[in-house]
C-alpha cells in the first residue's frame, strides 16, 4: 500500500487529495491545524486507511514530534500543500505588515522545507520518493504583469526556489522535487467564481505525479503538466 503525507488536509485541494488517494486504496497522514467535519468523515469512511494528524506547521516542534511518531514509515509522496493568503496583501505598495509577511513565508515557504527535513528518511525509504510543494503562477516572476500581492508573491517565488534547491539536494537520494500551480481553483482561497473545479485541478496533479521521473525533478508545472516560467 501506498503512503502520502498531506500537510493542509481539512479542506480545499488538501482535502481533495486526501479523497482521491484514500479511495484509490493509499494509505493517508492528513495533517491539519484544526480538523474539518469533511476530514473526520473521510476518517470514518475509510478506517486504518485515513489517519487524521493535527499539525500547525508553523511549530517546528510539532513538525518534528509527527516525524518521530512516524519515524518507521516510508512515505512515498509528501505534499506540501498547506498555505495562506493574507488579506493584508490587498493593501498593495506602502501599507506592507512585516509581522504578517513573516507569518506568510512561515507557513508558505519556511514549512515546506522543514517538512521536507524532518521527513526526509520516510520519504527515502518510500518507492516513489516524491516530494509535491504547492506554488501559484503568482510565484512566477515572468508572469508577473500586475504587480502587488507582495506578500503572496514573494512567498510563493521563494518556495519555487526552495523546492528546485531540493530537487538538487536530494537528487543523489533518489527523491524527486517538483512544484505544481493547481490553477485557479473553486476552493475557499481561489472563491466561488474560479475556473476549475477542485477536482478536475487534483486529479490532473495526480496524473503528472504518476508519471514523474527523476530527469523531472526541480520542474514548476501546473495541474496539467505544462511547464511555468520562473
Amino acid at each position: 500500500m501506498k503512503t502520502a503525507l498531506i500537510t493542509g488536509a481539512n479542506r480545499g485541494i488538501g482535502l481533495e487529495f486526501a479523497r482521491q488517494y484514500a479511495t484509490d486504496g493509499w494509505r493517508v497522514l492528513a495533517c491539519a491545524r484544526h480538523e474539518s467535519p469533511e476530514l473526520l468523515e473521510l476518517a470514518e469512511k475509510h478506517p486504518g486507511r485515513v489517519e487524521v494528524c493535527r499539525l500547525d506547521v508553523e511549530d517546528c516542534d510539532g513538525i518534528a514530534g509527527l516525524s518521530k511518531k512516524h519515524s518507521d514509515l516510508a512515505i512515498d509522496l509528501l505534499i506540501n500543500n498547506a498555505g495562506v493568503y493574507s488579506e493584508k496583501d490587498e493593501k498593495g505598495f506602502s501599507h506592507t505588515d512585516c509581522d504578517e509577511w513573516a507569518k506568510v513565508f512561515r507557513i508558505n515557504t519556511m514549512a515546506p522545507l522543514r517538512m521536507a527535513e524532518a521527513f526526509f528518511q520516510q520519504v527515502s525509504r518510500g518507492g516513489l520518493k516524491i516530494i509535491v510543494s504547492i506554488s501559484s503562477i503568482m510565484g512566477s516572476v515572468s508572469d508577473n504583469s500586475s504587480g502587488g500581492n507582495y506578500l503572496y508573491r514573494s512567498s510563493k517565488a521563494a518556495l519555487n526556489m526552495v523546492a528546485k534547491s531540493m530537487a538538487i539536494d536530494l537528487k543523489p537520494s533518489g527523491i524527486i522535487s517538483v512544484v505544481f500551480h493547481p490553477g485557479w481553483v473553486r476552493t475557499d482561497m481561489g472563491g466561488p467564481n474560479a475556473a476549475i473545479p477542485v477536482e478536475q485541478s487534483v486529479s490532473g496533479m495526480r496524473q503528472v505525479i504518476s508519471d514523474l521521473r527523476l530527469s523531472d525533478s526541480g520542474k514548476f508545472l501546473d495541474y496539467a503538466g505544462r511547464e511555468i516560467p520562473w
